[in-house]
């Protein structure tokens, strides 16, 4: 089921591009985001938005997840929200600390350390989760990884599109985040699922590590997809 789903999705993604190629006033305008550094801006953000969404899913499932499971805190909904605390705050201050940084570091390196930060937060997670403490500071390290990520990408992005394509270029980056999240979360899913024997209802604790590092895998492309954009030399970039 997963996989025609999938299937049918590229199909139509195939069709769409088709016809926006066709069309004398495209929504969004396909060649340029062929350009080789737009189209890295998307793989990035392809690999960092499930990545990123894939931790968050994880960490929150984790502390609500009964102690009956021989693992988890057992939190309710509500008082698991609060766990989103440090990843708000942190993610905030990345914020306000990135553009800062970016008038010593470009763009694309900022994109690759922000993924090593996101990946290691799920390292922390992978390594130590049997403390309340330990997911917090977990979640700050992915806030804080993904505040500086998402303030680094438009500048990728917006240093090689015209201006009269800049909405187009950015709205696309966007929704190649949101497919990003919606497959970490299934992806997320789909490990802890495998990762359940018959007749439980929980998965196995060893499942979340593997999601964990399934996570990681997914920060390491990101990050060499940073790198290979920051090792672009400029007149390459800006043509």
């Amino acid at each position: 089921m997963a996989a025609g789903l999938a299937a049918v999705a590229v199909v139509l993604l195939c069709a769409w591009a088709v016809i926006e190629l066709r069309s004398t006033t495209p929504l969004v305008d396909v060649r340029a985001v062929r350009h080789p550094a737009v189209a890295g801006a998307n793989l990035a953000m392809f690999g960092g938005g499930i990545g990123m969404y894939l931790l968050l899913t994880l960490i929150t499932r984790y502390a609500q997840t009964p102690h009956g499971a021989g693992y988890g805190f057992g939190l309710t909904t509500i008082v698991a929200g609060l766990v989103l605390i440090p990843f708000s705050v942190l993610g905030f201050v990345a914020g306000k600390l990135t553009p800062r940084v970016r008038t010593r570091i470009a763009d694309p390196l900022l994109l690759a350390g922000s993924a090593v930060v996101v990946g290691g937060g799920f390292a922390l997670f992978a390594a130590a989760r049997s403390d309340l403490a330990e997911l917090f500071a977990a979640m700050g390290v992915l806030g804080f990884g993904v505040g500086g990520f998402s303030a680094a990408m438009p500048g990728v992005i917006l240093a090689v599109t015209p201006k009269s394509e800049t909405s187009s270029a950015m709205s696309f980056n966007y929704v190649v985040r949101s497919v990003g999240y919606s497959l970490g979360s299934a992806i997320g899913g789909l490990i802890l699922a495998a990762g359940t024997g018959p007749g439980h209802l929980f998965p196995d604790d060893s499942a979340y590590t593997t999601a964990a590092l399934a996570g990681i895998g997914a920060m390491a492309i990101t990050t060499l997809t940073g790198l290979a954009l920051a090792r672009r030399r400029p007149s390459e970039t800006n043509s």
